[in-house]
């Protein structure tokens, strides 16, 4: 009988939370099947089976349970079902023979009967009193004989308050958080708590990323089987002004400002169970076709359910894209211990000025919340102007004059 211990899933991770168990008690698992999701406080991962077996589950979908605890036992011995069905054990349930409900009795001539509608409708003062407030005669109750609205009635009546119930469905359902999503609440309320962050705008006139993208994606797909997306320009033109305001890619430890001279950028992407923050390291060593590839890897990764913990580790500044979801503004959070995010937004035509005249363009707003402990408001201002510069200019500030260089076509 082999007992299967939870592996640690990183450093400094001391327990994990059953999410989901993929298979039951008595099953039979092939070595290396997933028969689990756990959750620890920085992703969700899979447990494979380390043995093939029949297997007896020893903890609860919800139950934390520590690094190299025991979550079930695998007994080798036992055969594989043919068929490759699973070894379950069926019980039979007796048939229990359903008695029929013996009638209802007869009313008898003790039971009162129910009042008649003439006996309930309201008097005429009564029916007008409702008529002007709008209140329907079959939310009062009459007081007159049989049942029957008096004026009084009426005037005692009134529509039903804002909120108040009026028999629609009311329930609600009450599950656990998983452990990630209740770190990621935890670390949102530090950053907010702990942090001294503002946050500044601006817009950018994505034109001539529009012109770009609709002259080269084709080849561009062609060439190196990804799209030309945003992320790219908007990665390299990171990069570009933190290279220019370093004070943004830094951190507070303790009483020591840490300024990085790597450039590791996280990208904000919806996972399965929630955001996941991937890392894409040295952003700086990165081409336009490296950034893509590496930003439609990790995005796979997360929606797959197969990022690993050392992928989310690290970033020295983030960014988030609201704008595949609609948002056309935000104020992003600071993904702690970083200083600095970037939000990008929906890109809207929306009338400019250029060259003096009102025009037409693609128009997206950018946001940049920092921590004011450690970026000063000349810092922030001018990291995101520069970015914005970069964006409005790529030919010649990412590209370097050469666009087939740059996108290696």
């Amino acid at each position: 009988m082999l007992e299967m211990k939870v592996p640690s899933p990183g450093e400094s991770i001391t327990e994990v939370e059953i999410a989901r168990w993929l298979v039951k008690t008595g099953d039979y698992v092939e070595k290396d099947q997933a028969i689990a999701e756990v959750d620890s406080d920085k992703a969700t991962l899979e447990l494979p089976a380390e043995a093939a077996g029949v297997i007896t589950l020893q903890a609860e979908e919800g139950e934390a349970v520590k690094v190299g605890q025991v979550v079930c036992l695998i007994d080798t011995a036992a055969p594989k079902p043919a068929g490759g069905q699973t070894s379950e054990v069926k019980v039979e349930t007796p048939k229990q023979e359903v008695s029929k409900p013996a009638p209802a009795p007869a009313p008898t001539a003790s039971t009162p009967a129910a009042p008649s509608y003439a006996a309930q409708a309201p008097s005429p003062a009564a029916r007008k009193i409702l008529a002007e407030r709008e209140i329907p005669a079959a939310t009062v109750s009459g007081t007159g004989k049989g049942g029957r609205i008096t004026k009084d009635d009426a005037l005692k009546a009134s529509k039903p308050s804002m909120g108040t119930p009026t028999g629609g469905v009311r329930t609600e359902v009450r599950a656990k958080m998983s452990m990630l999503r209740r770190k990621v609440a935890e670390r949102l309320v530090s950053a907010k708590n702990e942090t001294a962050m503002l946050t500044t705008f601006n817009e950018v006139d994505m034109t001539a990323i529009y012109d770009l993208r609709a002259q080269y994606k084709d080849a561009f797909k062609e060439r190196h089987n990804v799209g030309l997306g945003f992320m790219s320009f908007f990665t390299l033109a990171v990069v570009r002004a933190l290279k220019l305001f370093p004070d943004v890619n830094s951190m507070i430890d303790g009483q020591d400002k840490v300024t990085y001279q790597y450039y590791d950028i996280s990208i904000a992407v919806s996972g399965p169970k929630g955001l996941m923050v991937p890392v894409i390291r040295n952003a700086e060593n990165l081409s336009f076709r490296g950034v893509e590839a590496e930003v439609k890897r990790l995005a796979t990764r997360a929606r797959d359910g197969q990022i690993t913990v050392d992928e989310m580790t690290g970033g020295t500044f983030t960014i988030t894209n609201g704008g595949v979801f609609g948002s056309m503004l935000s104020t992003p959070i600071i993904n702690p211990p970083q200083s600095g995010i970037l939000g990008m937004h929906n890109i809207v035509d929306r009338p400019i000025v250029r060259n003096g005249q009102i025009v037409i363009a693609p128009v997206m707003y950018v946001a940049l919340s920092y921590d004011h402990r450690i970026i000063d408001g000349r810092e922030s201002v001018g990291f995101l102007v520069a970015v914005k510069e970069a964006l409005e200019n790529p030919v010649e500030l990412l590209m370097n004059g050469d666009v087939k260089a740059a996108l290696e076509l």
